[in-house]
């Protein structure tokens, strides 16, 4: 078969393993699964309710440009509708936005050593070329990735807070770097986890002044919906234009739309889960240092972890019922906050299996 030669190279993604998986394999029934970074406390009642509501137009196809999402997106973050593109998650956003910029091998695409996997998938996939800045301190190093900016660059990504490492750059070094990239190449401020700051949305204001920036987001984390898969991209009317042209028709479903909604406006919900969240930090890296383990703070939902070997640990606290996920980085597992039950089913696999 005449494939692609670009993506010959490429390994299908994989997510964290389902507990469904894990229960037919090992027969267990006690399963925490600390391996996707989803929020562990279900979908809020509020959202319940949107979706049992909207179950009866599920004959018709979904709204196809998203209007009332968009208006609601708008008017929570002050920007025109005209700026939003929505996704079937931000994964999907992701690979639009390098479809809209990238379209030949010589095409260089920037991004972070450590930084989400996408990245490197969407660069390979598309035939271009990956030009990887060195990671410091596991997290982005601004100045190195603009010393790698030359006229055949097309694209950069800046995971903020980055996934898997959990690592954050102030806004004033964003600030900086977005003022010394030439305006001609668009950078993607990919925040999935912006909500697990809770701090004021400084980059949205930065929209007024780079024409060439394009910030994603998620509903997929904070917001609960992982399985609905929303995302959505605030940027230039002429940019979200672009992503639009190449964006599959109806790729947001009636009820993720409508579930989206009704999460945008569930505030008790988010603070409840950024809540449960820090907590849950408290408790995971306190029980990290108790093991004597190394971890990178991380401003997300979950956690980055030493291991002498990482792999053995990943497969022994699969026997005791419990999901982690191996990551890029060699030595390390990434560990999703779960409730404060999850947690502790965790730390006392951990102490067994060590």
């Amino acid at each position: 078969m005449n494939a692609c030669e670009s993506i010959l190279g490429l390994s299908p993604y994989q997510g964290g393993k389902p507990i469904e998986e894990l229960a037919r394999e090992l027969g267990l029934s006690k399963i925490s699964k600390l391996a996707s970074n989803e929020n562990p406390l279900g979908v809020s009642k509020k959202v319940q309710k949107a979706i049992n509501d909207s179950v009866s137009n599920l004959n018709r196809y979904p709204d196809g440009n998203c209007f009332e999402l968009k208006e609601a997106i708008a008017q929570k973050h002050n920007v025109s509708s005209d700026m939003i593109s929505l996704g079937n998650g931000s994964n999907e956003l992701l690979e639009l936005i390098a479809r809209v910029f990238v379209s030949k091998g010589t095409d260089e695409v920037i991004f972070s050593q450590y930084a989400f996997v996408v990245y490197p998938l969407v660069t390979q996939a598309l035939g271009a070329t990956a030009v990887i800045s060195p990671a410091k301190n596991y997290g982005h190093d601004l100045d190195s990735m603009l010393s790698l900016i030359s006229n055949e660059t097309k694209l950069i990504f800046i995971a903020n807070p980055n996934n898997p490492t959990g690592t954050l750059l102030s806004d004033e070094k964003v600030y900086k770097f977005l003022n010394q990239v030439p305006r001609g190449i668009p950078v993607v401020l990919d925040q999935a986890y912006f909500e697990y700051l809770n701090i004021d949305d400084q980059a949205i204001s930065w929209l007024n002044e780079f024409e060439n920036l394009i910030i994603s987001r998620t509903f997929s984390k904070a917001y609960g919906l992982a399985g609905l898969r929303v995302g959505y991209s605030i940027c230039s009317p002429l940019i979200a234009d672009y992503i639009n042209r190449v964006r599959e028709p109806f790729n947001v479903n009636h009820t993720a739309q409508i579930a989206a909604i009704a999460a945008l406006n569930d505030d008790d919900y988010l603070e409840d889960s950024v809540r449960l969240n820090t907590d849950g930090y408290e408790q995971l890296t306190n029980g990290f240092k108790a093991l004597n383990l190394n971890y990178i703070p991380s401003y997300a939902n979950f956690i980055a972890v030493e291991f002498d070997d990482a792999m053995s640990v990943y497969n022994n606290l699969l026997k005791e019922g419990v999901i982690v996920r191996p990551v890029e980085m060699k030595g390390f597992l990434r560990i999703s906050i779960g409730t404060a039950n999850e947690n502790m089913h965790l730390l006392e696999a951990l102490e067994k299996v060590l």
